[in-house]
């Protein structure tokens, strides 16, 4: 095991192993999740890999279920962030090849050895990504739908993919190094998209293998998938307005989504134009605009379906359509409204 001081470091200078893979995984606090996460890593069936756990400040018992494993452990005395946490773990990596993920999220046991087929069949300028499984590790409504979703967003766009998630990130050691790494002073979250685009404007390649997959530990209630979907679309409200790209098609963020709080919130508007001017002929806007809105969106809501059955998508169609939106959009109204307290930060990290 390794501990080391709070001071910046430098990358990595000893000379690297081919075909070694180092899974990078950030903690903080995950003591709940960590085991089972390092259990899956452990059972690839791809053979040449570390594991470098870089614990971010924890005061639960995160460090001492690590110790257990054959894995290195770098405890930071102070939280950092998940950038400098993934930065301190490939500065002290031995592979060429760096794949990152969560301390909540499980790899499948060909997860590796999928990445790293691809990654060396391609030119070193290439970024590899993977997703969730359509499955998520818990078996609550709420994590099955965010596993669907999530999915299904990452997939849809397999050669040219917006970003690259840090849940499932494959590149090489000589690229990470290059490229400075992670922003440490950055945004609360978003801090591998952030990434995927610097790269991106390097001149790297960004790719989706939807088969390279690692199922998540949601475990996620209602409270919890409201409180995710607004603190998401908050901060990349945020991050979007200071890219001028609002109304980019990325991933999550996709217009498919921005077209579902449109939609709700135009019905809302034309429910209160009847009400108030007696017209009917405002239902038709609802009509017109619900229609456009299951159109677009209809190959997720095909996903909650061969995922789980009628009951499920039934469910699912219904939060997506009617409360998601509602969720997704005062996060955006609240990112709005505090763009200009983070505006600073994000033009020094840029």
């Amino acid at each position: 095991m390794t501990c080391i001081a709070g001071e910046r470091l430098t990358v990595n200078q000893k000379p690297r192993m081919a075909d070694l893979v180092s899974i990078i995984i950030p903690v903080r606090n995950g003591a709940a999740t960590i085991a089972r996460c390092l259990k899956a890593a452990f059972a690839s069936r791809y053979e040449r890999f570390e594991v470098i756990v870089v614990d971010d400040g924890s005061d639960d018992r995160s460090a001492e279920i690590i110790k257990t494993f054959p894995c290195t452990l770098i405890q930071l005395p102070v939280p950092a962030g998940a950038s400098r946490a993934r930065n301190v773990g490939a500065s002290h990596s031995s592979g060429n090849i760096l794949f990152f993920t969560d301390a909540d999220c499980l790899l499948n046991e060909d997860t590796l050895a999928l990445a790293v087929e691809q990654l060396s069949a391609a030119d070193r300028n290439v970024v590899l990504g993977g997703t969730y499984t359509v499955q998520p590790a818990d078996d609550r409504f709420f994590s099955a739908f965010q596993s669907v979703f999530i999915n299904h967003a990452e997939s849809r766009d397999r050669d040219k993919p917006d970003y690259i998630a840090a849940h499932a990130m494959v590149l090489y050691a000589d690229a990470f190094e290059k490229s400075g790494g992670f922003a440490e002073d950055f945004l609360p979250i978003l801090e591998d998209v952030d990434f995927s685009h610097r790269l991106r404007s390097t001149g790297h390649r960004l790719i989706m293998n939807p088969g390279i997959q690692v199922r998540h530990l949601f475990d996620y209630s209602l409270s919890d998938s409201v409180c995710n979907g607004f603190r998401k679309s908050r901060f990349w409200t945020i991050y979007s307005i200071h890219n001028r790209d609002l109304l980019a098609d990325s991933g999550t963020a996709s217009r498919a989504l921005k077209l579902d709080v449109i939609a709700l919130f135009g019905s809302v508007l034309a429910v209160l134009l009847v009400l108030a001017t007696g017209n009917a002929w405002f239902f038709v806007i609802i009509a017109v605009l619900m229609t456009l809105n299951i159109t677009v969106n209809r190959e997720l809501l095909q996903g909650f379906y061969r995922a789980r059955g009628m009951a499920f998508a039934f469910a699912a169609t219904a939060y997506y359509l009617l409360v998601y939106p509602l969720v997704v959009g005062a996060g955006g109204l609240a990112g709005l409204l505090s763009y200009r307290r983070y505006a600073g930060l994000l033009e020094a990290s840029g």
